[in-house]
């Protein structure tokens, strides 16, 4: 029941996640934290969202802007390590209240915006903001599309957007699973799990792909605005203790 249940929630989140340009481990994580003991979380759903992840670099490979690439994967790289390392030291509840706000402001922006980038982004952008990423993302465990609105407003939708991003999350998961690895976070049954929702992102990713070529630029848009909204949200949700004692 467990790996039955695993499956089918990966599926959904994949078959989501390609249609609105991520946000995949917002239903993962809950579902292994529903089913698995706590430290499972991040060697788990690492594991899965990599198989995942690679699928979607060979489907998406025409689309790839290799030249962001370059830019995002140095950052990345150490950030993922740094983080990963920290992850068992330390967890900072402001900086998740931080990124709900930036999610919530920005996914208010691109609304008023509609379609068209409400402000310039260069590649250079990527270097430093891949690092921040990548750390956050090893520290924190998910940390939700945060850099879909970069994304967005260096120009890339659709699938220049998905095949670009899961080049990028590739990295920083195969960085995150060694370093993991390394500090002995990984069981048999783990990497099983694992390996379940990476299977199960397979055909997601290709109903996915399947669905979004009938999607026209503006309803990706609103699509990805809807679900920035929805991550930053729910980030401010699961921070209501943090901002309950702030009040007191």
């Amino acid at each position: 029941m467990t790996v039955l249940l695993l499956a089918v929630s990966s599926f959904i989140a994949w078959v989501i996640s390609s249609l609105a340009g991520g946000g995949s481990p917002f239903i993962i994580i809950p579902m292994v934290n529903f089913l698995l003991e706590t430290p499972a979380i991040p060697p788990v759903v690492t594991t899965g969202m990599l198989l995942g992840n690679l699928q979607r670099v060979f489907v998406f490979w025409q689309d790839i802007d290799w030249r962001l690439t370059w830019w995002y994967l140095p950052g990345a790289v150490s950030g993922a390590i740094l983080g990963a390392i920290a992850f068992t030291q330390t967890h900072l509840e402001w900086i998740q209240t931080l990124l709900g706000l930036f999610l919530v402001s920005s996914a208010f922006s691109m609304f008023v915006g509609e379609s068209k980038p409400t402000f310039q982004v260069p590649g250079w952008v990527f270097l430093p903001a891949g690092f921040i990423h990548a750390f956050l993302s090893g520290l924190l465990g998910s940390i939700g599309p945060i850099l879909n609105p970069l994304y967005l407003n260096y120009g890339l939708f659709k699938e220049k957007m998905i095949g670009t991003k899961s080049a990028h999350v590739l990295v920083v998961h195969i960085a995150k699973m060694c370093t993991y690895a390394s500090l002995g976070a990984f069981t048999k049954s783990y990497l099983w799990y694992g390996l379940v929702i990476g299977m199960a992102a397979i055909p997601a990713n290709w109903v996915g792909q399947q669905m979004l070529q009938k999607m026209s630029n503006e309803q990706f848009h609103k699509f990805v605005t809807v679900l920035i909204t929805i991550s930053g949200l729910s980030i401010l949700w699961n921070q209501r203790k943090f901002f309950a004692i702030l009040l007191q």
